[in-house]
């Protein structure tokens, strides 16, 4: 299973760790942003227009209205990645990471507007007379080899089918496993609610919504969206403004840093600009979905007569989702200053590196070895051996990286009570047989337990944390609601809408027993079928182009010929 699981690593890495990926994602955004001259800010104010219901028509096909569709695919969206992926993208790359998200998104907003348009426009409907929409089926019906002598090779129904079964597996490891694991951690840690109670009641929760289908899930995330969104907004607001003196100073340290990458400050030893770009970029993109082919299924289910007009409804969910809540929770970190605070917290043993030298961060030439070892450019030396422990305290004059940043006051425990022996240690890392000894001491932390930290550096108080871990079970949970309804509609493309049932009963099993154990694997496996989904999705979006670019046209000729006074 080790073995399995880091094969599976390998491979993400392998993907999402080189520049061929993100640049095939951010080069998409680019080319159909200058290609259909900024629709994202063009078209802004006439979707929100759009959304609002002004332009509907009785007779205007689906089965959720433009503001229910918007609300399903952010709940899809929106997720643990606003609160514990932008702390972890800070945490690695600096403020300067920050920015980078928020171009990506800027850039996404034209991604999703192509994206939805297409799977709008080519969406079908099953034999229950349900909506069945998404990517897969615009590659179905558009992607296949048209021969000379008149035949044709069906390469779109095989490349739908491929990105239908990457999407179910998604729906299990990026919307189901982790989510649920997330909510019942932060529950047990916060409230002392045991994993199995968050699970239990849950898994029930969910089966009484997605049983329902797209319109039970629209009518329960028209009104959970907003709702969570308010919560995570006032409290972001408190932390903000209780900092007020840090504003501004966090505000420009975004930029300041852009093209330099960041220099070390407090216990964070520093970033490059690559390192920044890259981590700023991936969460950005992991964050909203741009390009993945997860939203589009949800508005394929909108109620519209013009393909076009849903597509632009989904340029405001890269808007919301990343420009404001990712943004919000940026400056959160940055302005409660806690995001370069070395704490008081258990070492993560995959977090610990052991370095054969003693490392001082004061000391300018030891900064400088550590950001370049850091930022993968020269490594230094890596401890190999026996650590020498006594009373808790290592004796060996070395020194300890754990979270990227140096740690101070390291006491190693046993079974509670402070160890006394030797470690053996290879190239830096400790090996399985220490995995039952503690390490704590004062390291910088990241993910969402640092968003926890910034929440509770206000006025809140330590009641911060309640916030973070009341907008974790709502920003998972809906989560998991949107990415079953993505899931079905796979199955419905792959085998028929009668099998669906199957899949809502297998996805709720599987939410019940991730509550509890360790999923460590899927969510490895389902950073590779995030690939999966998105490399077919953005190489149709670009075959597509010139399609994209007529559709956008005959919407606009029909809409001024109903609304010739209408202001664009």
């Amino acid at each position: 299973m080790q073995q399995l699981n880091e094969f599976f690593l390998f491979i993400h890495q392998y993907i999402a760790g080189n520049n061929w990926f993100i640049f095939l994602l951010l080069g998409t955004g680019v080319f159909f942003t200058f290609y259909l001259k900024f629709p994202q800010i063009r078209y802004f104010s006439h979707a929100i227009r759009i959304v609002k219901g002004k332009y509907d028509k009785k007779t205007d096909k689906g089965d959720t209205s433009h503001f229910q569709a918007l609300a399903t695919a952010l709940s899809g969206t929106v997720g643990t990645g606003n609160i514990a992926g932008v702390a972890l993208a800070v945490h690695l790359g600096g403020p300067a990471a920050l920015f980078w998200m928020l171009m990506t998104a800027l850039l996404g907003m034209c991604t999703k507007f192509v994206e939805v348009t297409l799977s709008h426009k080519y969406r079908d409907f099953d034999e229950k007379g349900m909506v069945a929409g998404g990517p897969m089926y615009y590659m179905k019906k558009r992607l296949n080899i048209n021969l000379k002598n008149g035949k044709q090779i069906k390469t779109g129904y095989w490349i739908g089918g491929f990105f239908a079964i990457a999407t179910i597996l998604s729906s299990f490891g990026t919307g189901n496993l982790p989510q649920v694991n997330s909510i019942s951690n932060a529950m047990f840690a916060t409230f002392g609610i045991q994993h199995m109670v968050t699970g239990t009641v849950l898994s029930v929760l969910l089966a009484l919504i997605i049983i329902g289908g797209i319109k039970r899930i629209a009518q329960v995330t028209e009104k959970l969206v907003p709702f969570m969104a308010i919560i995570y907004f006032v409290g972001a607001i408190a932390v903000i403004f209780s900092n007020y003196q840090n504003i501004i100073p966090s505000f420009s340290a975004m930029f300041r840093d852009v093209f330099t990458g960041t220099a070390a400050a407090g216990g964070f030893l520093g970033a490059g600009f690559a390192f920044a770009f890259n981590n700023g970029v991936n969460r950005g993109l992991f964050s909203n979905e741009a390009g993945q082919g997860s939203a589009p299924i949800a508005h394929a289910a909108a109620k519209a007569h013009e393909p076009v007009s849903e597509g632009m409804v989904a340029i405001l969910e890269p808007f919301i989702d990343t420009i404001i809540i990712c943004f919000l929770t940026g400056m959160v970190l940055l302005s409660s200053g806690v995001w370069n605070e070395k704490r008081l917290n258990q070492f993560q043993q995959t977090d610990i590196e052991i370095l054969a030298d003693y490392y001082h961060e004061h000391n300018e030439e030891n900064l400088t070895d550590l950001k370049n070892h850091l930022n993968n450019k020269e490594k230094v030396a890596l401890f190999s051996g026996i650590l020498q422990v006594e009373e808790g305290k290592i004796r060996d004059k070395i020194s300890v990286i754990h979270a990227r940043s140096l740690a101070e006051n390291i006491e190693i425990r046993r079974g509670g009570e402070l160890f006394s022996g030797e470690i053996p240690v290879t190239n830096g890392k400790i090996t399985e047989r220490s995995g039952s000894l503690t390490f704590t001491g004062h390291s910088l932390i990241h993910s969402a337990p640092l968003s926890a930290a910034a929440f509770s550096k206000s006025v809140l108080g330590n009641s911060g944390q309640y916030i973070v871990a009341i907008a974790l079970l709502l920003f998972a949970f809906s989560t998991a609601i949107a990415w079953s309804y993505y899931g079905d509609r796979s199955v419905t493309y792959l085998i028929g809408a009668k099998y669906v049932v199957v899949y809502r009963v297998i996805f709720v099993l599987g939410f019940f027993l991730a509550s509890f154990t360790d999923t460590t694997i899927i969510w490895n496996l389902s950073l590779i079928t995030i690939a999966f989904m998105t490399v077919p999705n953005l190489i149709g979006l670009l075959i597509l182009h010139k399609e994209v670019k007529s559709t956008i046209k005959d919407y606009w000729i029909n809409f001024r010929k109903e609304h010739p006074r209408e202001k664009i």
